[in-house]
């Protein structure tokens, strides 16, 4: 018999972990600029957010969407800013400008294509860029539970040189502290547990091991580590790897592209039910990148998360 690839799809609905939202909303809710704001996705996701207390929305595109979205929600939004703009890259550029001047503390994507969301981040023009990079990361936490597993970049970065992959894991480690984790384990993923030369992602995981373990302290390292090795206590022991500190038990995971990170990130949510936040660091503030295709848990998830590292 052939097992068509949907068998293995998980139906399970993911949850966005309580205990994130409670700690998202400890602080006073940051206000996030919403890059063209009206229609039905972000609008909900703001809804969502506000009555979370986690979010403060400043509304940003067409009025007369904006307007529309909220009466269908039946959410009374004249509390709120809005900021009129017409089409995708004023609006990029308006709610970057916002964030850029102060006025904002979270950017967020609504109705428009990544690419103009994201020349609207990277125009320095609009007072968003730092000297750090921007990478991007998945705090994915599995159904029922609220232990995230980190993994950067896979969603930003297509093939990041070693010195991106640095600033990933400076990234995973300030996130992971950021939600409580005190001493983070951080692997670099690579097809084996062995440096080898006819495997260049082997080779480079050993040379950021190395960094990390003499730039970054109060974390653990290691690497490279094949997948199984990162995530199964079972293939540790096998394998004999039990005195490594973080095999087996990874908080977080530096992958070495973003066809690798990128199919991770979908394999957890897809075939676990896992439910993914994301966030963009490096930037002023925290940028979020929603998609079509993520459920209200993420949106949520993504909120909280942004919320959590404006307090960092």
């Amino acid at each position: 018999m052939i097992r068509k690839p949907s068998a293995f799809l998980s139906h399970i609905t993911a949850d966005c972990p309580p205990t994130l939202i409670a700690q998202a909303a400890k602080g006073p809710p940051p206000r996030v600029a919403i890059a063209r704001a009206g229609a039905a996705l972000p609008m909900q996701a703001a809804q969502e957010a506000t009555e979370a207390g986690i979010m403060t929305p400043i509304f940003v595109g067409e009025p007369d969407a904006i307007k529309a979205e909220a009466k269908a929600l039946n959410w009374d939004i004249t509390a709120f800013a809005l900021h009129a703009t017409t089409g995708e890259a004023e609006a990029a550029d308006t709610a970057a400008a916002l964030c850029g001047a102060g006025q904002a503390d979270v950017l967020m994507k609504g109705h428009l294509h990544t690419d103009q969301f994201m020349k609207g981040v990277l125009s320095r023009e609009n007072g968003l860029r730092t000297s750090a990079r921007l990478v991007h990361v998945f705090h994915i936490t599995p159904p029922g539970q609220d232990t995230p597993l980190l993994i950067s970049d896979a969603a930003v970065n297509v093939t990041p040189d070693v010195k991106t992959r640095q600033s990933a894991t400076q990234a995973v480690v300030q996130l992971a502290r950021a939600r409580g984790i005190a001493h983070p384990k951080v692997a670099f993923l690579s097809a084996t547990e062995s440096a080898i030369p006819s495997v260049p992602s082997s080779v480079e995981a050993a040379e950021l091991c190395a960094w990390a373990k003499a730039e970054i302290a109060g974390a653990d390292f290691s690497g490279p580590l094949a997948l199984d090795l990162i995530l199964s206590p079972e293939a540790v022991a096998i394998k004999g790897l039990q005195d490594d500190p973080v095999a087996g038990q990874a908080d977080c995971i530096v992958v070495p592209d973003i066809v690798s990170g990128n199919a991770i990130f979908k394999a957890l949510v897809y075939l676990a039910g896992g439910c993914a936040a994301g966030v963009v660091m490096g930037a002023k503030v925290p940028v979020l990148l929603t998609s079509r295709a993520d459920p209200p848990a993420a949106r949520l998830a993504s909120a909280a998360l942004a919320a959590i590292l404006t307090r960092t």
